[in-house]
């Protein structure tokens, strides 16, 4: 999500090591029907956030319940998921917000991943107050006005500035360089993960606490809370090309799909499922919010989506 791998991980399958920096990798199979010849094991990333969580809980379902397939989930941040490419150890990336750094590396210098096409959901990111905050003081969303309420969003970790918010710390943001750059009185503090972050903006509204921070739709949080998007400097062509110099907003995302050239060329039938998978916001938010808020497992909440909406998926299945 405009997001990076400052978290490190490691990932081992078979004799097969991918690592960054230390910590390490849980990997988790969904079960199905056996595999079968023409599908085999289909190695997913799943990066940490919910709504890629939905994505890959549909898929996985679908690829074991119709087509046979073995499916492992591994856990992995953004960047540390693309480097499993060239190994073997990862077959597909299910929702990629830009990264044309990666895309460079791994698509056109090493050769070993290739575009998929879109998934049909629609990515914002940007800074976000608690709707009681925006009623309230309806000024403050605009970016000019924040110094004028920097003292009001101080906290204990926030070093006597204002608090801006973020979530996991492998999400890449432009978060720093905005501040520093438009001159803004305020500190970059993680909650540490996109739960926290949640909780944060809920207790926010909830309680009337003065509350600023980084997040993103697709997401179903904004159907229980409604968030207020902040308007920084409007985003235009190139604008965030030096990311020490980004003083503008973040550029909306077409999301799309990375897959490993091998299995591109596989003739797998999970090949073609992930390459037609495409869906709305709408789709994506309903399984997330069965998996974060009513605590259905990521098989359950695929099954409910995927007896729910037959005229959606039939079309991902076609050759």
């Amino acid at each position: 999500m405009n997001k990076t791998g400052k978290l490190i991980a490691v990932v081992t399958v078979g004799t097969l090591a991918l690592t960054a920096c230390g910590s390490k990798i849980e990997s988790s199979g969904s079960s199905g029907e056996p595999s079968k010849a023409a599908c085999g094991t289909v190695n997913i990333a799943v990066n940490p956030w919910v709504g890629y969580q939905a994505d890959a809980a549909v898929i996985a379902y679908l690829a074991t319940k119709e087509l046979g397939c073995t499916v492992t989930k591994k856990n992995l941040t953004e960047e540390v998921s693309w480097q499993g490419f060239g190994t073997g150890a990862v077959d597909v990336v299910l929702e990629n917000w830009g990264h044309p750094d990666l895309k460079k590396t791994y698509i056109e210098q090493q050769k070993v991943a290739v575009e998929y096409g879109l998934t049909g959901n629609k990515g914002i990111i940007g800074w976000y107050v608690p709707p009681w905050l925006a009623q309230e003081y309806p000024d403050i969303t605009d970016w000019n006005n924040l110094n004028k309420y920097a003292d009001r969003f101080k906290t204990s970790e926030s070093g006597g500035k204002g608090q801006l918010l973020l979530g996991d710390p492998s999400f890449v943001t432009n978060d720093e360089a905005l501040v520093k750059n438009l001159k803004l009185d305020f500190k970059v503090v993680y909650a540490g993960s996109e739960a926290a972050l949640i909780q944060a903006f809920r207790t926010a509204e909830q309680q009337k606490q003065w509350m600023i921070g980084y997040f993103y739709e697709p997401q179903w949080f904004l159907s229980e809370v409604k968030l207020v998007h902040v308007n920084l400097p409007p985003y235009t062509a190139g604008c965030d090309a030096d990311p020490a110099k980004v003083a503008c907003d973040y550029a909306p995302f077409d999301l799309d799909k990375i897959v490993s050239k091998k299995f591109a060329d596989s003739g797998s039938p999970a090949a073609a499922l992930i390459k037609n998978f495409q869906w709305t916001n709408e789709h994506q938010n309903a399984v997330a919010l069965d998996i974060a808020v009513n605590k259905l497992s990521d098989d359950d909440a695929a099954k409910k989506w995927v007896e729910a909406n037959s005229d959606v998926w039939k079309a991902w299945i076609k050759s």
